[in-house]
């Protein structure tokens, strides 16, 4: 959804209008997190969308976009009722840095009117057109390595969404559907633009397209064949051709109040110095749907693919296996240092080597890139697979989140091929008993292993834990009978004696069963 800031009324007059308006709520959310305020802000063409006002998340403490999809027609409602519910569901699956975050929804059912209510990020620091316009007027040309940087965020959001089954169709990419924040962060809004023509009875794909027709200063930005029924994820190539051209020449001309011609943005391609930028617009923007490059071989474009940095590598994988690392591990690790102790050496027969020693590290630039990569800035879309990561089961997930999101389960990435020789077990409950951690330490065939752990139910069984490990590519399906049959004992062990804590360890023997080699302690 496209959040953009809203228009606030200058003077004495408009601060304290404005100030009465932020502090009234007008509505809350059955859970009581998000309040509904009663300023409004701009939806960038969103079928169905009503209204949208900005709205607190008591929680986090930040604001966020309360959207309203509303239904006069009960009757209209009912009969789309399980089309929309899963319509929301599958959004709430989607995940990524560069992808504006949709929070939360639930329906609202009254005697006059059925509604629709989701909660979407609200990005405060404005559009990429805003952006391109202020640097144009303060008569500033546009930074390559920005550039670079912006192209590879989004193309990393397109990957994502194409990559889905079924591919997602953003349908609306433009500048003004394209958020920068102050770090340097792009995210793109509007994403579930033709999730909403399709699924909502009041707009239809061919009168959207007709509508942003109409507005002619997005004109040029859709493909020939948009809105057409052959058209597919290349209508999202074109656009995002036009908005990097646009970002490298700042604005495109138009002829007044007319649209951009195609003369205008043929000129505007032909304007860039750098051959390798030409190429690459131009490839997107070829009239052919067929001959467009995708999200993800633009990413190995010459004009963007890097070989990324050791430092670059280590912080992703750092990033993603914090779940398994203490909290403020990093600066507990560089507290300990010597500062004059040598990290790494370089030796050279001919001459004097290189010593790189800790003092050489900044902690508070480390953190500010590990904070950069953690946020999207520096995406490793060039190493991904053709198909996102399913979201595994969520660690950090709330209990309200754990009891009331149910999202269809995602395809697996890949499969795993080695066997588990050895598996280690560790449960620990809160003194209410209300939930266990679970910790496992797996050892595979080829002397590598897995470290695992989440937080469990009462209501989870062995078995939804053991096809869970199979499902992510942990284990193989072969040994998940094994694998539920030692949890279904360790967790039966854990509850009935009531330990707070306990160890349980089976080895495979070598008549390939599982015996057991169970020691439980405090």
């Amino acid at each position: 959804m496209t959040m953009s800031v809203p228009e606030r009324k200058s003077g004495s007059e408009g601060k304290e209008e404005e100030s009465e308006d932020e502090s009234e709520i007008l509505e809350e959310s059955p859970c009581g997190r998000w309040q509904k305020r009663k300023e409004q802000v701009s939806q960038g063409n969103v079928p169905g969308v009503e209204s949208a006002s900005l709205a607190m998340d008591t929680e986090e403490g930040v604001e966020v976009v309360w959207n309203e999809v509303l239904f006069s027609d009960k009757k209209v409602f009912k009969a789309q009722e399980e089309k929309i519910k899963e319509m929301f569901e599958n959004l709430m699956q989607v995940e990524h840095p560069n992808i504006v975050k949709f929070h939360k929804y639930w329906l609202d059912m009254k005697e006059s009117q059925a509604r629709v209510i989701f909660i979407t990020e609200y990005m405060s620091s404005g559009s990429l057109k805003q952006f391109l316009k202020k640097t144009k007027k303060n008569h500033k040309t546009m930074n390559v390595k920005a550039w670079k940087r912006w192209c590879t965020q989004i193309l990393s959001a397109l990957s994502y969404l194409h990559s889905c089954e079924p591919p997602i169709i953003h349908g609306n990419l433009v500048c003004d559907t394209i958020f920068i924040q102050h770090n340097g962060l792009i995210k793109i809004g509007s994403v579930w633009h033709r999730l909403f023509v399709n699924v909502f009875p009041d707009a239809s794909v061919h009168g959207k397209a007709r509508q942003h027709r109409d507005e002619q200063r997005n004109l040029h930005f859709f493909a020939p064949e948009y809105g057409s029924s052959e058209d597919d994820y290349a209508i999202d190539i074109f656009s995002f051709g036009i908005c990097a051209l646009e970002m490298a020449v700042l604005e495109i001309q138009a002829n007044g109040d007319t649209a951009v011609s195609k003369e205008a943005i043929i000129n505007a391609g032909q304007s860039l110095e750098d051959p390798l930028m030409k190429e690459f617009t131009q490839s997107c923007l070829r009239h052919e749907a067929k001959l467009r490059p995708t999200a993800h071989d633009l990413l190995f474009h010459r004009v963007l693919f890097e070989v990324h940095s050791l430092k670059l590598l280590a912080a992703h994988c750092l990033i993603n296996n914090q779940y398994l690392l203490p909290e403020n591990c990093v600066e507990e690790k560089t507290k300990s240092f010597d500062p004059n102790a040598v990290m790494a050496e370089i030796k050279h027969d001919d001459r004097q080597g290189v010593q790189l020693k800790y003092s050489h590290v900044s902690p508070l630039e480390l953190d500010k890139f590990l904070e950069d990569v953690k946020n999207g800035i520096y995406p490793l879309m060039n190493f991904a697979s053709s198909r996102p990561h399913p979201v595994p089961r969520a660690l950090s997930l709330s209990q309200e989140q754990v009891e009331t999101v149910k999202t269809p389960t995602p395809e697996p990435q890949e499969t795993e091929t080695r066997k588990v020789v050895q598996i280690h077990c560790n449960l620990e409950s809160n003194e209410e008993g209300t939930k266990t951690h679970l910790s496992l330490f797996l050892k595979m065939d080829d002397k590598l292993h897995r470290q695992l752990s989440c937080d469990i139910l009462p209501t989870d069984t062995s078995r939804d834990l053991a096809s869970e490990l199979v499902h992510y590519a942990f284990i193989t399906e072969e040994d998940s009978e094994k694998v539920a049959v030692f949890l279904e004992d360790a967790i039966s062990r854990h509850r009935v004696r009531g330990l707070t804590s306990g160890t349980t360890q089976w080895r495979l023997g070598h008549n390939g069963g599982w015996p057991p080699d169970i020691g439980a302690r405090r």
